[in-house]
């Protein structure tokens, strides 16, 4: 990297978190690298409506310490007008912390819109816009969406460099607008490698199913839990684990009851340390990422982080046919597709719970095939043209 990056740079990272997520991990990266001056500023995801009683807030590092950090005054308004406060507090606290950065990461379209400003006002030098989320009907009002997408298409036209989970970002943005935009990368999900605590095959876990992340009705979480009354029958101490927390919750724990299932399914709530997370992942003997296209758009287009953890932490998975790396991990045999239904799923997990050479071969190869998507690697390959 040349010396506009290294070692004297001040960046600023800006993302909507409802977890730790990617921009945590670019966070630590540069970090990690000996950047000078790092502003990381966070405002809540609003999907999940717990995440309306959050403040945006600000953490400063320099040279690799955590100097300051704020939470701003919590707003009461309707959605629309928080995602504009969380504009404005992005350029206040840009303007006010220091006048002028060397780069600006704005994770999703509006916060690289922040950037975008910043950049014609002179206070930054370059845009990256990393695209974590991209789906051609983000919105059912006509208009709201009409708006999302115009600023999609000019944070992608006039960033220096678009940073896309997967290539079919690219093809849905070119087909959207019939034309091509240039400085597009494919920047796939990353995961810890070296830092997972994974266990030996005599301590797994070898009849847990998990599941990992938000919980939505278009994750598939119901199927499993539907198909364990017949699973049961043939592997009696099967159980399957939950981790995470969302609005389908309620409906999930009212199946298990209806089904009888309470010794069976545990819901563990959500994990705030991604490390104990992933630890935790690592004693799971397969786990599940069941999108169903009818209702899951965004995967599609996406590189659902889950997946590159399970992987990372040996766990092989059964994932449906929706995001783009699912062909990948069948390829690499650490994982299996199936459709979006219980008598697949039932016959994948019996012969995978019954045949112990199987698990074997499938987590070996699980770690092999995310060894390809440390952190490290992605990062570096994706700011080297960056800078070069």
């Amino acid at each position: 990297m040349n010396k506009i990056f290294w070692p004297k740079s001040k960046a600023v990272i800006v993302v909507h978190e409802a977890t730790t997520g990617i921009a945590y991990d670019l966070r630590d990266y540069l970090l990690k690298l000996g950047i000078q001056e790092l502003l990381f500023i966070s405002h809540p995801l609003l999907y999940l409506k717990e995440n309306f009683k959050k403040s945006s807030r600000y953490e400063l590092y320099r040279n690799g310490k955590l100097i300051k950090s704020k939470t701003a005054f919590h707003w009461i308004l309707p959605e629309p007008l928080l995602y504009m406060k969380d504009f404005f507090y992005t350029i206040f606290w840009c303007m006010t912390i220091n006048w002028k950065y060397d780069i600006f990461f704005g994770v999703d379209n509006l916060n690289t819109f922040s950037g975008y400003i910043l950049k014609l006002l002179k206070l930054v030098d370059k845009v990256i816009y990393y695209v974590i989320d991209y789906v051609p009907q983000r919105f059912h009002n006509k208009l709201l969406n009409g708006i999302y997408h115009g600023i999609e298409r000019l944070c992608a036209e006039n960033s220096d460099w678009t940073w896309n989970l997967s290539p079919r970002m690219i093809e849905g943005r070119t087909k959207r607008w019939n034309m091509d935009f240039s400085n597009q990368l494919v920047v796939p999900h990353g995961v810890h490698t070296l830092r997972i605590k994974r266990v030996s095959f005599d301590k797994l876990n070898k009849n847990e199913i998990l599941y990992m992340g938000t919980l939505l009705e278009k994750q598939g979480i119901q199927l499993v839990i539907e198909s364990l009354p017949y699973i049961l029958k043939k592997i009696p101490n099967v159980k399957l684990t939950i981790i995470g927390k969302g609005p389908y919750e309620y409906h999930l724990k009212k199946l298990v009851n209806k089904l009888s299932l309470e010794k069976y399914v545990e819901f563990l709530g959500y994990i705030p340390s991604h490390q104990d997370l992933e630890n935790r992942i690592a004693k799971a003997a397969i786990a599940i990422a069941l999108y169903d296209r009818q209702h899951d758009d965004f995967s599609y287009f996406a590189d659902p982080g889950k997946i590159k953890n399970y992987l990372g932490a040996g766990v092989p998975v059964i994932l449906t046919d929706v995001p783009y790396v699912a062909r990948e991990v069948v390829k690499a045999k650490c994982g299996f597709i199936i459709e979006y239904s219980k008598k697949e799923l039932i016959e994948v997990l019996t012969e995978y719970f019954t045949d112990k050479q199987l698990m074997r071969t499938y987590r070996k190869n699980a770690l092999a095939f995310a060894k390809k998507y440390d952190w490290d690697i992605v990062f570096a390959k994706a700011l080297y043209p960056v800078y070069n």
